[in-house]
């Protein structure tokens, strides 16, 4: 990775070596506020202990050393505590220069020996079709996934699909009692839509057989316990555990169904995995981790037989591993399919779960079991916990059929950004073809940027038309600057090769090239914080970085034709470093619109 700053950190260590005989182990810099002028700025509060001065003395005697002893640095002021820097043209042009040859700028290839990281996400249980949430749970861990290998990471992308529980015995049973043999063929619906429905036909039955127990005298809780549905359910729940061939071909058949019906918003949506693993398959290894667990003394068993984690000493409380009756739980699942990741890859050096911030004391206790079973591992493990997504019309609920559905949303993306364009005008010299594909990319592009650019851990309320505005911090407003650039590109017949001559520089153009020495790091930063948020923001300000320079300086009517080279050289960077960081979120960028 390039240091772009390296010359002037030498000549800093220098300084601070002659005058001072101290000898740094590393240099930090700030980019100068808006409000300062300057280029590059240093903090000396960190070295006024050493070298005894006051913080404007050492400022003016190191910034009078670096503007007589380097090519690099024009002029300098001294604000308090803080050197600002204003560095020469020559210095902004040769290092430009030296990024714009560089293939795939900020993003690192991993090597044999890069470290390997599994990143589970999307995670569906298979009662129901994917939602706004789940949206939002795939869009994350497929771009985190994105920028952990664009940080040179080996990247597995796992997924662990719930297929076994009272739950999906609940759309079985309802599909029984009233589907009349109806399929997704039969039907005309996506699989996983159609299994849904019986979902929420379980609930409406089982409420109404509630108020129906209620009437004859039952209390609430005995009519919820004793209604005549979920009691088929749990039966079916039992049936399928000891391995009942009829409960088991039902599953398998329904399941099939909702993994057919995925895939299709898998693909739509533009995410993919390496691994599966399935909660039936991984929750009897997990029955036999805390077998173990109790011969070693590690976990208890109650007298009803339930066995669990006494974590109390880390602050948590005592934690259910085993019903009474040997069912499993939610972690017992969790427990197997982490001990066969580590078996399936054995070089695995962390592992990251995308799953909701509800979820956030689960992992609290996963992790602490890890510890307690004394697994080498235990201590890579990261939870990266998100916040919900809100609709103007409330929290969405699966039972009562409330969810935004993913497909429905998809649809819905593709036809606002075709309203949109269509006012707007966006279609100039489009086929039919092209036009339909420009719907799909500016859709899926906005609904993406629209959840990405929020921080993981914050709530977002959903505006489907709000993101699709071509004005603003969207994502069609940086696929558009990424079109306009490849027009103006085409348009000058632009072939890339340097400049062949020094040339004074815009004080614009400075800024898109600061703003292209950025990425690398905030590609680092977004690895280290798990957070696309730092990358969309970065598109976002050098897009408007650009846009600026567009608008106000002169790119195909300057005269002279090495600035009018340089200007067109410093659009195509920007172009391409729009695009990578854009697919570093999974988006798209057209080069017409």
């Amino acid at each position: 990775m390039m240091r772009i700053y390296k010359s002037i950190e030498l000549a800093i260590a220098a300084f601070f070596q002659d005058e001072f005989k101290l000898t740094l182990s590393e240099i930090t810099f700030q980019q100068t506020k808006k409000e300062f002028e300057g280029d590059l700025t240093l903090v000396l509060f960190p070295y006024l202990r050493d070298t005894k001065m006051a913080p404007e003395a050492l400022g003016n005697r190191l910034g009078d050393y670096l503007a007589q002893k380097t090519t690099e640095v024009n002029s300098f002021n001294v604000v308090k505590g803080f050197l600002n820097l204003s560095l020469s043209d020559s210095f902004y042009l040769a290092q430009f220069e030296t990024l714009y040859n560089l293939e795939d700028y900020g993003i690192q290839k991993p090597k044999d020996d890069s470290p390997t990281v599994l990143i589970e996400y999307s995670s569906p249980n298979t009662n129901k079709p994917l939602h706004l949430g789940h949206i939002r749970n795939n869009l994350l861990g497929h771009a985190v996934a994105n920028i952990l290998a664009a940080n040179g990471k080996h990247v597995i992308r796992a997924q662990i699909i719930n297929d076994r529980g009272i739950h999906i015995c609940k759309s079985m049973v309802a599909w029984q009692r009233y589907g009349a043999g109806i399929t997704p063929e039969s039907s005309g619906m996506k699989g996983d839509q159609l299994v849904g429905h019986y979902y929420v036909k379980f609930d409406q039955v089982y409420k109404d057989e509630i108020k129906a127990l209620m009437a004859e005298g039952k209390s609430e809780e005995e009519a919820k316990q004793q209604a005549p549905i979920l009691m088929e359910a749990q039966n079916m729940l039992r049936l399928w555990e000891a391995g009942d061939a009829a409960t088991r071909s039902l599953w398998q058949q329904m399941n099939q169904w909702v993994y057919e019906g995925f895939e299709v918003t898998y693909q739509n949506l533009g995410v993919f995995f390496d691994r599966l693993y399935y909660e039936s398959e991984t929750y009897l290894l997990g029955k036999d981790i805390i077998e173990q667990g109790i011969a070693k003394g590690l976990f208890f068993q109650k007298e009803d037989g339930s066995v669990w984690a006494d974590l109390t000493a880390e602050g948590l409380d005592e934690k259910l591993l085993l019903r009474a009756d040997g069912t499993a739980v939610y972690i017992t699942q969790d427990l197997g399919t982490a001990h066969q990741r580590i078996a399936d890859f054995p070089k695995l050096t962390g592992m990251v779960y995308t799953v909701g911030n509800e979820q956030d004391y689960h992992f609290k206790v996963l992790f602490s079991v890890f510890k307690k079973l004394g697994y080498a591992w235990a201590d890579s493990l990261f939870h990266l916990s998100y916040g919900m997504v809100d609709l103007p019309s409330g929290k969405m609920k699966s039972r009562e059929g409330t969810v935004v559905d993913a497909d429905d949303l998809i649809d819905q993306m593709r036809n606002t950004a075709q309203q949109i364009s269509e006012e707007v005008g966006k279609l100039e010299g489009l086929n039919t073809t092209e036009k339909e594909a420009l719907y799909h990319t500016v859709g899926l592009g906005a609904l993406k940027y629209y959840i990405l650019k929020v921080d993981p851990k914050k709530r977002i309320l959903f505006d489907p038309k709000e993101s699709v505005d071509f004005n603003g911090n969207t994502g069609p407003f940086i696929q558009y600057t990424h079109a306009r650039i490849k027009t103006l590109l085409n348009k000058a017949s632009f072939t890339p090769h340097l400049v062949s001559k020094e040339i004074s520089m815009e004080a614009r153009e400075k800024a898109i090239i600061k703003q292209l020495f950025l990425f690398p790091e905030v590609v680092h930063q977004a690895g280290l914080s798990y957070s696309p948020a730092l990358v969309a923001n970065y598109i976002y300000e050098l897009v408007k970085t650009f846009n600026a320079f567009y608008q106000n300086i002169p790119i195909l009517s300057v005269e002279d034709q090495d600035e009018k080279q340089f200007r067109l050289l410093l659009s195509a960077k920007v172009a391409e470093v729009i695009a990578n960081a854009c697919g570093l979120l999974g988006m798209e960028v057209p080069d017409r619109m």
